[in-house]
């Protein structure tokens, strides 16, 4: 769970761009993208979600306050949430930042078993 604060107000206010960082940190965090959602509201702000095999990142934009909740949900080893992350804190210009990593689902199973997620 992430929470950007003091961005740049222009970049969270435009969708295209906030779908832009998002899809990137993806990519960057090497996950593999199955859709993409964003909503721009009136007056400002902005809502989206990137579904990816591996969960989704999801974001909400208040402009008139440079600030960004983010959510970096993912499984398996394959992904590095962190990369992501940073991207987005570069991106975004966040002046400051919290993370914090919840680990969930941690199944009593191997996570090789688990087949729900597309190849």
């Amino acid at each position: 769970m992430v929470e950007l604060f003091n961005c740049d107000s222009k970049v969270l206010n435009d969708v295209h761009k906030v779908e832009t960082i998002m899809v990137d940190a993806a990519k960057h965090a090497h996950a593999r993208i199955v859709d993409v959602v964003f909503h721009t509201f009136n007056p400002h702000g902005i809502s989206g979600v990137i579904v990816i095999a591996e969960s989704h990142l999801a974001i909400h934009t208040w402009p008139e306050f440079g600030f960004a909740s983010i959510d970096i949900y993912t499984c398996g080893t394959e992904i590095n949430p962190w990369r992501a992350y940073h991207y987005m804190v570069k991106k975004f210009k966040a002046k400051s930042m919290t993370a914090v990593e919840m680990k969930r689902g941690m199944l009593p199973i191997p996570a090789r078993l688990l087949k729900h997620k597309p190849a």
